[in-house]
C-alpha cells in the first residue's frame, strides 16, 4: 500500500486557519451563503442572477457592470453585499424577500466581520486533499488510549470540559457486542468478562466480537441500507428477484476482513477483473439492487435512464457523500457539480447488458437479466436425470416416425376416398349467463343465435339431442349473423361437454375446422365430473368451428341417453353470432382439417419437406403408441422447467461489447439527448491516473486511490456513526456545502490517513473505534452536559441511542434462545400482520405466508423485503424502504413502538421464552428467575429496588392469571413454538408478563 505522506497535498488542511483567525470562511461564512446565497449565486451558470457568483473568491470580488463589488476584503463600507442584506428598500434587499430566507442579525454581523478580516475564503473542506495529521499527543496523556482520545481531550479541554467517567463493564460489554454482532452478550460471557480482571480484559473481548461470525451480519446492516438492498423490484409489479447471494458475499467479505478497497473494487467492477471468480461477479450485484420496472407498458429508455442514474446516485452518496442527484437536471445550486459531471459519471454505468423493461412476462422464479446461476448440486442432478430420460423417449419418438412412412401413406389413400360424414344436431334448450341482460337467444331449425350482445363474458349453454347411432366427435361451428358483415365474439375460452352418464377419465382432442380458430391444447374428461374444458380463440369474420373427439370408449349415442349438453364461454361478444353443433361416429382417422384433406390430394414425390412433415405429424398423433411417447415428453418438459427454475440465480453485471452512447439528457428528460459525453469523474476531483480504463473497473480503482480525499473520510465517518449515533460529520450523506461541516475536523482526516495506511483495514479501524476512551465513556447526560452539548457533538460522554430495527428484534429472539444461528441463504418470512401485504401488493393477488420453523428465528437481516410492504416491524423502528440508497437512518421515538413491543407475535413470544428460562435455569425462587431473566435482556442484576417492582408485577399478574385461566392459555399460546408442558400456565404466563414489560425497558430499546 502507497503511504499517505508520498501521495497527499502539503495543503493547508481543512479549518486549519480556525485556529489563526476568529472567523473561518468554512466553519462559520459558507453555511450562511450555502443557505441563503448560493441558490442564485452559486455554481449553477444557468439560475446565477446580475452575472453574481459568490462562491469563488475570484467572481465574489469583481467589479459589476455598475462598478460596484459585492465583497471588498478589507472594507465592509464598500462591499455591495452588506448594503443589500442590510436595506430597508423591498425591492433591493437580499436575499429576496419571495426567497423567504432572511438572514438574522448575527448572520449579517458574521458577514460584515469576516470582510473587516480580509473575506479569505477556503476551499470547501471535503475537497481538500489529506494531508497529515499529527496526534496532539500531549493532550490528556493519562486519559487517552488511543490517538482518538487526544484530539477529542484537546477539542473538551479548549471548551472548558472534561471525558466523563468510565461506563461499567456490564454496560461496555453490552454496548461493545451490540456495536460489533448486533447481539448482546450472553450470561456466561458476561460472566467470563467479569471475572477477568487481567488489563486487556475488554481488547480481548473488542477481539472476540470481531472474530465472530456475528460480526459480518451486524456490519452488512448498514451496507444493505446504502445498496438499497430488497428481495423485490420495486414499482408496481414488484416481483420477487434473486440476490440474497450477493448479500450473502457482503457477508463474508466482512467476515474475512476483505480489504475496503478490494470490496469497493469487486462491487463495481468484479466482472471486469482478470479472469474473474463467481464470486467476484456476485460481488457485482451491489449496482443491481435498484429498483426495477416489469410493467407491460414502460418505455424501456425511460427507465434505463432511471437505472443508470441511480447508480450515479447511489454511488457519489456512498463513496463520495455528494448529493449528485441535484445535477441530474441542471448544475448542482450549491456544490462545484456540473451536469456533464452528472452524466460523465452515468458513462461508466452505462453499457451493461440490460433491458430498461425488467424480465416481463417471465417465470416468476427469474430475475432480470444479466445474472449468473449459482452451484446447485442436487438440483443439478436432477436435471441431468430429466434430460437422460428425455433423451430415451426423443429415440422412441425418432424410430416411430421412421417406421411410419409406408403407414401414413395407407392413411392418405384412405383419406382420397373416405370422410366423416357430419350430422347437424337439433338444439333442445338454449340459455345465456353474464353480460348484458338484454342478449337474445333463440334455438331452433338446427342453430343457436345469439343477438344484442356485448363485451362482457358471455356463458352459452345448449343441450342436443343425439342420434341413435354412437357419437365419436361433436363440432362447434360459428356464422356471422343474417345480414352482419361479420361478428366480434373473440375469444371462446372454454367448451365443455357433460357426457350423459359418468364414464372412465375420457380425453378429447381438439381439431381445427377453418383457419380463424386457433390450435386448442388437449385436455382431460375428469371422471365423475365428465366435463372438458378445451380452450380455442375463435377471430372475428367467417366462418370457423372446433372439433372435439372422443377418445377410447364407444362414443355416446341416443341409445344411451338422448340428450348432452355443451357449454362454452366467449369474451369480446358484440353483435350477433349464430352457433351450430354437428356430431359423427366416424372414427378418428378421418376426422381431418380441411387443409389436410387437400394436402391429401398430392401425389406425394410433388409435395414439399414441410408438407411431408405436416402429415406424417397429424398421422401419428392419431396413434396410441405415438401419443404415449410425446405425452411423456411433455410431461418431462415441464418437469425439467420445474426443475431448471430451483437454480439459484443472482443478478450481477456485465459490459456490452459496444458502449452505448451516453448524453447529457436536458432537464433530466431521457428523450431529450444534449451533447455527447464520455466516461470521466468529477472535475472538482483529482483526475482519474491516466493508466485506468475509462470504464467501471478504471471508476472503482479511482474512487480507492489514496489522491482522492473523499472516500476515505466518508468512510471512517460512517463507521464513526455506526458506533457513536453520529458521524463526526453528522450529514454522513452529504459532504457538501448544504451539509454540516466536521466537529473534529483533525481526528476526521487522521482517521482517513490511518484507514488507508493500514491498508483499508475495516476491523483495524473497528477496534481502533471501540477500544477508545471516548468509546469507553458512561453515557449519563448530566444538566450540565444537556445545557452545553445536548447532541454529544463535542464527545464528552459516551454514545448512547435507541438500536436499529433489527437490533432490537434479534435481542428479543438471542434472550428468548430462539434466535438461529446459520449464516446466509434465502430470504425468510417471520411473522407479519394478517391481511396487510394482500391489501398493499399490486392486484391484491399477493399473499404472505410467514416461514416455519427456524425461517421465523433467523436473524433480522434475512428478513424477506418487499418493497410495496417493508416489513411494518421494521418500518416501525424506523428501517428505510430501501427504493434509494440511505447512509443514515432517522431515529424517532414513537408510541407505535412500544404497541409493537408489546403486541408484536416475535415480542410476545419472546417474552415468554424468556419466561420458559426463568423458569428452567433461573432457580428455585422468584427473585433468582426475575434476576436470571433481567440479565438475559439487559445484561446487568436488577439493583434491590427494581427487584422489589419486578417481584410485585409478578405477583399481580399470576393473581390475575389465576383467576384468568383462559387468558393466561391465550397469552403463552402465543407464537409457533410450544411451551413445555410441565410449566404451570399461571406462572408462565406471569413471568411472560414481566419479561414483555423489561422489552419495554428504555434501557432495553436503547444502547447505553
Amino acid at each position: 500500500m502507497v503511504a499517505l505522506g508520498a501521495v497527499v497535498s502539503a495543503a493547508v488542511p481543512a479549518f486549519a486557519a480556525q485556529n489563526a483567525r476568529s472567523l473561518s470562511y468554512n466553519r462559520d461564512i459558507r453555511p450562511i451563503l450555502s443557505e441563503a446565497c448560493f441558490h442564485c449565486h452559486g455554481p449553477d451558470e444557468k439560475e446565477r442572477k446580475g452575472g453574481l457568483r459568490l462562491d469563488v473568491a475570484s467572481e465574489a470580488v469583481k467589479p459589476a457592470k455598475s462598478g460596484e463589488r459585492a465583497i471588498v476584503p478589507g472594507d465592509p463600507g464598500k462591499s455591495e453585499l452588506l448594503v443589500r442584506i442590510d436595506t430597508a428598500d423591498r425591492d433591493e434587499v437580499m436575499p429576496p424577500l419571495k426567497a423567504h430566507k432572511k438572514l438574522s442579525a448575527p448572520q449579517k454581523q458574521l458577514l460584515r466581520q469576516w470582510i473587516q478580516e480580509g473575506a479569505v475564503y477556503e476551499k470547501h473542506w471535503a475537497f481538500v486533499p489529506l494531508s497529515v495529521q499529527a496526534v496532539p499527543v500531549g493532550a490528556g496523556k493519562s486519559w487517552a488510549r488511543t490517538p482518538i482520545d487526544h484530539f477529542v481531550w484537546e477539542r473538551l479541554e479548549k471548551e472548558g470540559l472534561k471525558p466523563s467517567p468510565e461506563a461499567s463493564r456490564e454496560t461496555l460489554l453490552r454496548r461493545v457486542s451490540l456495536d460489533l454482532t448486533g447481539l448482546p452478550p450472553t450470561p456466561a460471557e458476561l460472566d467470563a468478562f467479569l471475572a477477568d480482571k487481567t488489563p486487556d480484559a475488554y481488547e480481548k473481548q473488542v477481539d472476540r466480537l470481531l472474530a465472530s461470525p456475528r460480526y459480518g451480519e451486524r456490519m452488512a446492516v448498514d451496507w444493505l441500507d446504502a445498496a438499497r438492498f430488497a428481495d423485490t423490484n420495486g414499482y408496481q409489479v414488484d416481483r420477487d428477484r434473486e440476490l440474497w447471494a450477493w448479500r450473502e458475499w457482503v457477508i463474508q467479505a466482512f467476515n474475512r476482513n476483505l480489504p475496503f478497497d478490494q470490496f469497493t473494487v469487486e462491487q463495481i467492477a468484479g466482472d471486469l477483473l482478470p479472469n474473474p471468480t463467481l464470486e467476484q461477479r456476485i460481488a457485482t450485484g451491489f449496482h443491481r439492487n435498484h429498483m426495477i420496472n416489469e410493467e407491460g407498458g414502460v418505455l424501456p429508455e425511460e427507465f434505463l435512464a432511471e437505472y443508470t442514474a441511480d447508480r450515479v446516485e447511489t454511488t457519489a452518496s456512498v463513496w463520495l457523500a455528494q448529493t449528485f442527484n441535484c445535477a441530474r437536471c441542471h448544475d448542482h445550486k450549491y456544490d462545484p457539480i456540473s451536469q456533464k459531471d452528472f452524466y460523465s459519471l452515468k458513462a461508466f454505468f452505462h453499457n451493461v447488458t440490460e433491458s430498461g423493461r425488467g424480465n416481463y412476462g417471465a417465470s416468476i422464479r427469474r430475475s432480470s437479466p444479466p445474472l449468473v446461476e449459482l452451484p446447485a448440486p442436487e438440483v443439478e442432478a436432477k436435471i441431468a436425470s430429466i434430460r437422460g430420460r428425455m433423451q430415451v423417449e426423443e429415440k422412441r419418438a425418432k424410430e416411430f416416425s421412421e417406421g411410419a412412412v409406408g403407414k401414413v401413406e395407407q392413411w392418405v389413400g384412405r383419406l382420397r376416398g373416405e370422410s366423416a360424414t357430419w350430422t347437424t344436431l337439433e338444439p333442445v334448450e338454449a340459455s345465456m349467463t353474464g353480460g348484458a341482460m338484454s342478449a337474445q337467444v333463440k334455438a331452433g331449425e338446427g342453430v343457436v343465435e345469439v343477438s344484442g350482445a356485448d363485451s362482457r363474458v358471455q356463458t352459452l349453454k345448449v343441450r342436443v339431442r343425439l342420434p341413435e347411432e354412437p357419437v365419436r366427435a361433436f363440432r362447434l361451428e360459428a356464422f356471422a349473423s343474417d345480414g352482419a358483415a361479420s361478428f366480434q365474439w373473440t375469444d371462446v375460452k372454454a367448451f365443455r361437454v357433460t357426457a350423459p352418464k359418468k364414464r372412465d377419465a375420457l380425453k378429447l382432442r381438439a381439431a381445427v375446422e377453418g383457419s380463424a380458430l386457433g390450435v386448442a391444447d388437449s385436455a382431460k374428461l375428469v371422471d365423475g365430473d365428465r366435463r372438458t374444458r378445451v380452450g380455442v380463440t375463435l377471430k372475428p369474420g367467417g366462418k370457423a368451428g372446433a372439433v372435439l373427439e372422443w377418445e377410447g370408449g364407444s362414443g355416446v349415442s341416443g341409445g344411451v341417453a338422448g340428450e348432452v349438453e355443451l357449454e362454452f364461454s366467449v369474451e369480446g361478444a358484440k353483435g350477433g353470432v349464430r352457433w351450430r353443433v354437428s356430431a359423427t361416429g366416424a372414427d378418428r382417422e378421418l376426422l381431418v382439417p380441411k387443409e389436410l384433406v387437400v394436402l391429401a390430394g398430392k401425389e406425394a414425390a410433388k409435395r414439399s419437406k414441410a408438407e411431408a412433415k405436416q402429415l406424417l405429424d397429424f398421422w401419428s398423433s392419431l396413434q396410441d403408441e405415438y401419443r404415449v411417447v410425446t405425452d411423456a415428453l411433455a410431461d418431462l418438459k415441464k418437469q425439467l422447467a420445474a426443475a431448471e427454475a430451483e437454480i439459484p440465480t443472482t443478478l450481477v453485471m456485465e459490459e456490452m461489447k459496444q458502449p452505448r452512447p451516453t448524453f447529457v439528457l436536458m432537464r433530466g428528460a431521457y428523450d431529450k439527448p444534449g451533447e455527447e459525453v464520455k466516461a470521466a469523474t468529477p472535475a472538482v476531483l483529482p483526475a482519474m491516473a491516466a493508466d485506468l480504463p475509462p470504464n467501471r473497473l478504471g471508476l472503482a480503482r479511482w474512487l480507492v486511490d489514496p489522491a482522492n480525499p473523499l472516500p476515505a473520510r466518508v468512510t471512517v465517518n460512517r463507521f464513526w456513526q455506526a458506533v457513536f449515533g453520529t458521524g463526526l460529520v453528522a450529514s454522513s450523506e452529504d459532504f457538501g456545502a448544504q451539509g454540516e461541516p466536521p466537529s473534529h475536523p483533525e481526528l476526521l482526516d487522521w482517521l482517513a490517513g490511518e484507514f488507508i495506511r493500514s491498508g483499508w483495514d475495516v476491523k483495524a479501524m473497528m477496534r481502533l473505534l471501540v477500544t477508545s476512551s471516548v468509546y469507553r465513556q458512561s453515557s449519563r447526560l448530566t444538566p450540565e452536559l444537556r445545557e452545553r452539548d445536548p447532541g454529544n457533538r463535542l464527545l464528552a460522554r459516551g454514545p448512547r441511542f435507541r438500536l436499529q430495527a433489527e437490533f432490537v428484534r434479534d435481542q428479543a429472539l438471542k434472550a428468548a434462545g430462539l434466535l438461529v444461528d446459520k449464516i446466509g441463504g434465502p430470504s425468510v418470512k417471520p411473522y407479519h400482520p394478517p391481511g396487510l401485504y394482500e391489501q398493499v401488493t399490486a392486484g391484491g393477488t399477493g399473499v404472505y405466508r410467514p416461514g416455519v420453523g427456524e425461517d421465523l428465528y433467523r436473524r433480522s437481516l434475512y428478513t424477506y423485503w418487499k418493497r410495496s410492504v417493508p416489513h411494518p416491524g421494521m418500518l416501525v423502528f424506523d428501517a428505510p424502504f430501501r427504493e434509494t440508497c440511505t447512509v443514515r437512518r432517522n431515529r424517532t421515538n414513537t408510541p407505535l413502538q412500544a404497541l409493537n413491543l408489546m403486541n408484536d407475535p416475535t415480542y410476545v413470544e419472546a417474552a415468554r421464552c424468556v419466561a420458559e428460562r426463568m423458569m428452567l435455569e433461573g432457580g428455585a425462587s422468584v427473585d433468582a428467575r426475575l434476576t436470571h431473566g433481567f440479565r438475559l435482556l439487559v445484561s446487568r442484576k436488577p439493583k434491590p429496588e427494581e427487584l422489589v417492582v419486578l417481584r410485585r408485577a409478578y405477583e399481580r399478574h399470576l393473581a390475575g392469571f389465576v383467576q384468568d385461566a383462559d387468558g393466561a392459555k391465550g397469552l403463552v399460546a402465543v407464537g409457533s413454538r410450544k411451551a413445555p408442558a410441565e410449566l404451570p400456565v399461571p406462572e408462565l404466563a406471569a413471568y411472560t408478563a414481566v419479561a414483555s414489560t423489561v422489552l419495554n425497558f428504555d434501557e432495553w430499546i436503547n444502547k447505553e
